[in-house]
């Protein structure tokens, strides 16, 4: 449920946005996205959760850029060739086209906020 105040303001809570398995594999919840929420916004939010010993698929999005701060967890970003361990606190820059996944390297789900511009379509996804 979430609550419109003034006008102006949205808020919602993230546990009352239904997660589900997204197209890279990880289990995500629509935070904050345009198409969902009757607002305009050149970006969209998700929080993402990749289970122990498991990875997100690997996929690139044509056009849109993402960030993803992670909350809770370890893992290991790989960007095209390249590869760094994150944890708490980090904060990723992963350029569009850009072929991506994480991988959950500790034993506590790997917690992430991931923001989208422009906001996730089906039609930007590739690989």
């Amino acid at each position: 449920m979430y609550a419109i105040l003034n006008q102006n303001m949205l808020v919602k809570n993230m546990n009352d946005c239904k997660e589900f398995v997204a197209g890279d594999g990880t289990l995500l919840r629509e935070v904050l996205h345009p198409k969902n929420d009757g607002v305009e916004l050149k970006f969209n939010v998700a929080y993402a959760r990749v289970k122990p010993g498991k990875s997100s698929f690997k996929h690139r999005m044509k056009t849109s850029t993402e960030v993803y701060y992670i909350l809770n967890g370890r893992g290991m970003m790989y960007i095209d060739k390249e590869s760094k361990e994150v944890g708490v606190g980090s904060t990723v820059y992963i350029p569009p086209n850009s072929v991506q996944y994480i991988k959950n390297l500790g034993t506590d789900d790997l917690e992430f906020v991931c923001i989208v511009n422009p906001p996730w379509t089906a039609d930007d996804e590739a690989d």
